[in-house]
């Protein structure tokens, strides 16, 4: 008999297509002050992932990655001085999908931080709107008993399937469009760059070995906040996404 775990190998992917998200959220901080370069960085699924193929990987897969690179903050006093920027980046080295690691090479589209990221869960209060509906990051609306998932000017861009939000990735800035569904978590079908982040920029660089996901900032500290969530997107033509 074929157990578990193998059956997960055999079927699991060996990589992720191009233009494939991975809505994530953040269980612990990770800051230019104090990281490491190589220390881990963890972050887990928040909505199953389909793939072209009809496999699943499952909400709450364990994505890991690491440090390439952290520089705190420092204020230069000097009159005029031009401030140097602090600086994290992160690599996503591979998704756990029941108990097989699959390589990633990904980029950030979206990241939103953790007080952006509790708003786009809670719906208006009830004697403002009784249909539950929430404001996906970006803007998307998203009313749990309607099926589909509309944008700010009342146009259908996603739909949901067993409770989680699913669209084609639309152009957006920098960020690229898609005509495969994909899985968005809490974000817009345009989401694009950071939300809730206004001091800070981002930019993603690919390299022999990956995607390097580098955040500054000339302003504060950089840091990727416990509960923030992001949309990472498996991509051969790396996404450079603006901050919002």
């Amino acid at each position: 008999m074929i157990s578990f775990l193998l059956l997960a190998a055999l079927t699991a992917p060996s990589a992720l297509p191009a233009q494939t998200t991975l809505p994530v959220i953040f269980p612990h901080t990770v800051s230019a002050k104090d990281a490491q370069v190589g220390k881990s960085v963890e972050a887990k699924t928040t909505a199953p992932v389909r793939l072209a193929s009809g496999e699943v990987i499952p909400k709450g897969a364990k994505v890991s990655g690491h440090v390439v690179e952290a520089t705190p903050f420092v204020w230069d006093s000097t009159p005029y001085a031009k401030q140097k920027a602090a600086v994290l980046a992160v690599q996503f080295d591979s998704v756990d999908d029941r108990g097989v690691a699959i390589p990633l090479h990904v980029a950030l589209r979206a990241m939103a931080d953790p007080l952006s990221s509790w708003d786009a869960d809670r719906p208006l209060p009830s004697d403002v709107d009784h249909s539950g509906t929430t404001t996906q990051v970006g803007g998307d609306q998203n009313t749990p008993w309607i099926k589909e998932v509309t944008s700010s000017d009342g146009d259908i861009v996603g739909y949901h399937h067993n409770g989680f939000v699913y669209a084609h990735l639309l152009g957006s800035g920098t960020c690229d469009a898609s005509d495969t569904e994909q899985a968005m978590g809490i974000f817009s079908a345009s989401a694009c760059g950071l939300y809730g982040m206004p001091q800070e920029s981002v930019e993603s660089k690919p390299s022999a070995s990956g995607v390097t996901v580098v955040l500054h900032s000339t302003k504060r500290n950089v840091e990727i906040h416990a509960n923030a969530q992001a949309l990472l997107e498996e991509s051969a033509a790396t996404l450079q996404a603006d901050a919002r």
